[in-house]
C-alpha cells in the first residue's frame, strides 16, 4: 500500500518514518531502564543542587511507598503543584511506582480554579509549595484530598543553602502566607517515612491512564485529557527520534525554563531527555531572565525549549547577547506561535535554528515540528512526527487538497484516550481515531503545515490558552454585571491579552470593582487587561453573543 505522507521525503537524515509504541510495557519501564543506564550522571539540576539518576530512584521509591502506607491505591490521583523543582521529578516517579495519576496544576492557579480541577479529578492526595498552600486551605474540606504533603523551595537544597532561601522566602520576601492544614506533611518526612515500606512490583498495561492534564481543549471548562502510558512513550520516542541527528545520547545540557506542568516540559523534558541521559537545569522562575543568563554562563547547554515570549525576551535582554551560546544545538519553541522576526533574532544571537513545533494536551503534546536545521520553514509548524498524519479537512468531513485551508485534524499513538469523565465532550473532538484540533491550516506541496487561523474563540497569553467562556462566566457571577464577553486583542508582550465587554446590571458598576473581582478568582494570565462597557452585546438572532462582531 502507498504510503501518502508526503511529507516523509523532508524527514532529516536519520530519522524513521514510523517508531514503535510498544518498545516498553508502561512509561515507568522506560524510566527504570534509564535509572540503570545513566546511574552515575546528574538527572537534574536545580538552583546549584544536583540529582543523579541513582538517587532520583532511591528517592522516589521512598516517596512511591510512602503514598502508598497513606493508603493510596493504583489509579488514585495525585496533584502536583509547584514550580520547577527537584521534588517535582522525585514525586513524579515515585507515583508512577505507586501507580498513581498524575494531575500536572499550575500552583498560580485561585482557589477556585483549585477546586474545580480537584473535584472534576477526585484528586485524593497532593504535593504543593508551601507558597500556595493558604489556597488549599480554602477549599480542602471540598475535595477527596485525605494526603497533603507539603515542601519549600529550599527543602532539596541541602540544609545550610536550603535554610537560606527559606528564610528569603519566608521572611524577606515574605512569599509563604500562613496557613494551617491538619495531618499536612512536609517531603522531607515524607520520604523519611518511605524508607520503612516497600513498592510492589508495577503491573501498569500500556493503555492505563497515567496522567490527567487539563486543558480547555477547543471550549469552555477545563476538562482532564487521559493520557495513558502508551500515549506518552509513543511521543517520548518521536521526541528523541526527531532530535537524535543532533544529540548525542547521555553527553547534552537541557535547559528546562517551561514548568514541568505544562505538558511541553512534562513531556519533552521530563520524559523523552531524561530517558535519553540528557542532564535538565530546571529554571524555578523563567521570568528571572538573569537566572537563565546564569545557567547559561555555568553549564555547556546544548538543548533548550521554550515558547516565543521568552526567545523574545531574551533577544532583548542585554546580559543574554552576552553570553557564549556556541554549546547550543537545538531549540524548539511550543505552546505558541513562533514569530519569524524573534526566530532569525535567536538564530543571529546565538548560531542556533529556532525550530517551531505544534501540538494539544490531547496529543501528548508534540504532532508537528520542523527540522532542526536549515532544511525548516519559517513560519510554518512544520511537518508530522513519525507515525503521525495531519489533514486538512472541511466543514463537511472532505479531505482537502495542497493550499486550500481547513480544519488540522491529527491521528498517532500519542492521541489521548479521551476527556475524563467527559464521553459527550470527548465525542466531540473525535472522527474516528482523527482529533480535531479546532485550528484551521494548510499544507504545501513538500507536506509543511501552516496555521491560518486558530481555535475561533481561544485566547492566547504567553503560550497559555484562555477559554472566554471562563472569563465571561465569572464576570457574570458579580452582582452587577448583567451580560459579558471576552475576546484576544494584540500584545506585544504576550501575543494577545484579554479584554472584557461588561452591560451593566447596577449602574454603579466601575471597572475598579471587576478588576478587583477578576483578581479574586483568576489567575494572573486569566485577567482581563482592558474593560470595555456597553449598553448591548452583538448577538446572533438565537441570542448567542457574536464575539467575532467585537472583534
Amino acid at each position: 500500500m502507498e504510503d501518502t505522507r508526503v511529507w516523509l521525503k523532508n524527514y532529516p537524515p536519520g530519522v524513521a518514518a514510523n517508531i514503535d509504541p510498544d518498545k516498553h510495557p508502561n512509561v515507568l519501564s522506560a524510566l527504570r531502564e534509564a535509572f540503570t543506564k545513566y546511574s552515575s550522571q546528574v538527572a537534574f539540576h536545580c538552583m546549584g543542587k544536583d540529582i543523579t539518576y541513582k538517587e532520583l530512584d532511591k528517592l522516589s521509591d521512598k516517596f512511591g511507598a510512602y503514598l502508598l502506607s497513606r493508603g493510596l491505591e493504583k489509579g488514585d490521583k495525585i496533584a502536583l503543584m509547584m514550580p520547577n523543582m527537584i521534588q517535582y521529578p522525585i514525586a513524579l516517579f515515585g507515583a508512577l511506582k505507586a501507580e498513581l495519576v498524575i494531575v500536572n496544576t499550575n500552583p498560580l492557579y485561585t482557589a477556585t480554579e483549585m477546586e474545580h480541577q480537584f473535584k472534576d479529578a477526585g484528586v485524593k492526595a497532593i504535593l504543593i509549595c508551601e507558597n500556595f498552600a493558604h489556597n488549599l486551605q480554602k477549599i480542602i474540606k471540598n475535595t477527596a484530598i485525605k494526603v497533603v504533603i507539603t515542601t519549600s523551595i529550599g527543602e532539596c537544597l541541602g540544609t545550610i543553602k536550603g535554610a537560606l532561601v527559606n528564610f528569603a522566602v519566608r521572611k524577606i520576601k515574605k512569599m509563604v502566607p500562613k496557613f494551617d492544614i491538619p495531618n499536612s506533611v512536609t517531603f522531607s518526612d515524607a520520604i523519611k517515612n518511605g524508607k520503612n515500606f516497600k513498592l510492589p512490583e508495577n503491573c501498569s498495561n500500556s493503555e492505563d491512564v497515567i496522567l490527567l492534564q487539563y486543558t480547555g481543549g477547543t471550549t469552555g471548562v477545563a476538562k482532564g485529557a487521559m493520557l495513558t502510558n502508551r500515549n506518552l512513550l509513543a511521543n517520548l520516542e518521536q521526541i528523541k527520534m526527531w532530535m537524535s541527528s543532533k544529540l548525542k545520547e547521555s553527553e547534552e545540557v537541557s535547559l528546562s525554563p517551561l514548568p514541568c506542568y505544562h505538558i511541553f516540559a512534562f513531556t519533552v523534558n521530563c520524559l523523552a531527555l531524561f530517558t535519553n541521559g540528557i542532564k535538565n537545569i530546571l529554571i524555578v522562575n523563567p521570568r528571572e531572565l538573569d537566572s537563565i543568563v546564569k545557567e547559561f554562563k555555568k553549564h555547556p547547554i546544548s538543548v533548550m525549549t521554550g515558547v516565543n515570549t521568552l526567545f523574545n525576551a531574551l533577544n532583548n535582554h542585554a546580559k543574554f547577547r552576552e553570553v557564549d551560546t556556541s554549546s547550543l544545538k537545538v531549540t524548539i519553541g511550543g505552546g505558541m506561535a513562533v514569530q519569524p522576526h524573534v526566530a532569525r533574532e535567536w538564530q543571529k544571537n546565538t548560531g542556533c535554528y529556532l525550530a517551531e513545533g505544534y501540538g494539544m494536551t490531547e496529543s501528548s503534546p508534540v504532532a508537528c515540528v520542523n527540522p532542526l536545521d536549515s532544511s525548516a520553514k519559517l513560519g510554518t509548524i512544520g511537518i508530522p512526527v513519525p507515525s503521525t498524519e495531519l489533514r486538512i479537512v472541511d466543514d463537511s468531513g472532505n479531505v482537502l487538497g495542497v493550499g486550500e485551508a481547513g480544519e488540522i485534524q491529527i491521528k498517532g499513538p500519542q492521541v489521548m484516550k479521551g476527556y475524563y469523565n467527559r464521553p459527550q465532550e470527548t465525542d466531540k473532538v473525535f472522527v474516528g481515531d482523527w482529533l480535531l484540533t479546532g485550528d484551521i491550516g494548510m499544507m504545501d506541496e513538500n507536506g509543511f503545515f501552516k496555521i491560518v487561523d486558530r481555535k475561533k474563540d481561544m485566547i492566547l497569553v504567553s503560550g497559555f490558552n484562555v477559554y472566554p467562556n471562563e472569563i465571561e462566566d465569572l464576570a457574570c457571577c458579580h452582582e452587577k454585571v448583567l451580560e459579558a464577553a471576552a475576546i484576544g486583542i494584540a500584545d506585544e508582550k504576550s501575543t494577545e491579552k484579554v479584554k472584557l465587554f461588561v452591560v451593566k446590571k447596577d449602574e454603579s458598576l466601575t471597572k475598579e470593582e471587576l478588576f478587583a473581582h477578576c483578581k479574586e478568582h483568576l489567575t494572573g494570565y486569566k485577567r482581563p487587561k482592558e474593560i470595555e462597557f456597553r449598553k448591548e452585546l452583538p448577538k446572533s438572532n438565537v441570542g448567542k453573543i457574536l464575539r467575532r462582531k467585537l472583534k
